[in-house]
């Protein structure tokens, strides 16, 4: 018989010594946890965000996160519950989600989205016995530095590649890049990247980001696409790929592959061991792109959607 819950308890946490020990519960239960910097840069770009952590006669058991405004209609929040495999089975993960629950209540939301991965089916399974259906599978796809060399970019004639630390100009067009690409990746048709200022703050300046690893296709100083990698704050061997987004009218022409080259280049130039990226299954032509440039597939991440939590 599994021990009762109540006396647990769980408190918001926003900074000091514990937010450590949040970030420590969020990572004993998954070596996926960002580093507290990252955590950080999404409590400013959000709306609303909370962290919770779950104590259990001392011990801390369990952790969650909610936000808000994060590409997200305002009936919907991101959520993420976590719970150590060593306090599993327990009730932890649903006290925090009722917790959550309550938190994006108040907010007049009425539907949370998470993610779960591939290699993990009991969380998918307890996700699913809380009423949560798949609305997506994104690949993770990586790519060995140390086994490659680095190829050449090969833009097409009349393409020129900077990096966007070259060109801090290029900003609004970059922007105008976004909104004709956002819409075109499955999965994301609805999502919304706010204004050029929100855009901005909230996707090109995070801890993670630098303007020279973003890098700023041209044609006759237009821009017509661009690539952006967000270097990891948790692994400092990784760098990940953001979004690579080309021109409606520009694309089929190669720029996006000779902007995937100019990434690999710079990456492994920069001392980087391994590139990751994820795709989701049914954007093809990005996912024929990293496999032709050697990305190999590894377990994945699921979407997941589903409703507040019924409380007690």
């Amino acid at each position: 018989m599994a021990p009762s819950v109540a006396a647990v308890e769980i408190v918001e946490v926003t900074g000091g010594e514990p937010f450590a020990r949040w970030h420590a519960a969020m990572k004993a239960a998954s070596e996926r946890t960002d580093a507290p910097e990252g955590y950080v840069d999404w409590r400013r770009q959000a709306a609303d965000t909370v962290w919770l952590l779950a104590t259990d006669g001392g011990d801390d058991v369990a952790a969650g996160l909610a936000l808000t405004g994060w590409y997200s209609p305002p009936h919907v929040a991101r959520a993420d519950v976590r719970v150590a495999p060593a306090h599993r089975g327990r009730g932890f993960g649903l006290e925090v989600y009722r917790a959550l629950s309550t938190w994006a209540a108040e907010r007049g939301v009425t539907e949370l989205h998470g993610e779960t991965w591939e290699d993990d089916p009991a969380s998918l399974v307890w996700a699913k016995r809380q009423g949560y259906l798949e609305i997506g599978r994104n690949s993770r796809l990586s790519l060995d530095l140390t086994a490659i060399e680095a190829p050449a970019a090969d833009p097409p004639p009349g393409i020129e590649i900077i990096t966007w630390a070259e060109r801090p100009d290029a900003a609004a067009g970059m922007y105008a890049v976004v909104l004709e690409a956002l819409p075109d990746i499955p999965g994301e048709e609805d999502a919304d990247p706010g204004t050029l200022e929100e855009w901005l703050s909230r996707d090109m300046q995070g801890a993670g980001d630098k303007p020279e690893a973003t890098f700023v296709a041209l044609a006759d100083g237009t821009v017509v696409g661009y690539a952006k990698l967000s270097l990891s704050l948790a692994r400092k061997e990784v760098a990940m790929h953001d979004l690579t987004g080309v021109l409606r009218a520009w694309r089929g022409k190669g720029i996006a592959a000779a902007l995937k080259r100019t990434q690999i280049a710079w990456a492994k130039s920069a001392g980087y061991a391994k590139l990751e990226t994820s795709n989701e299954v049914r954007n093809e032509p990005i996912r024929r792109l990293n496999e032709r440039h050697g990305y190999v597939v590894e377990p994945g991440e699921i979407t997941l959607a589903g409703p507040l939590a019924p409380q007690p």
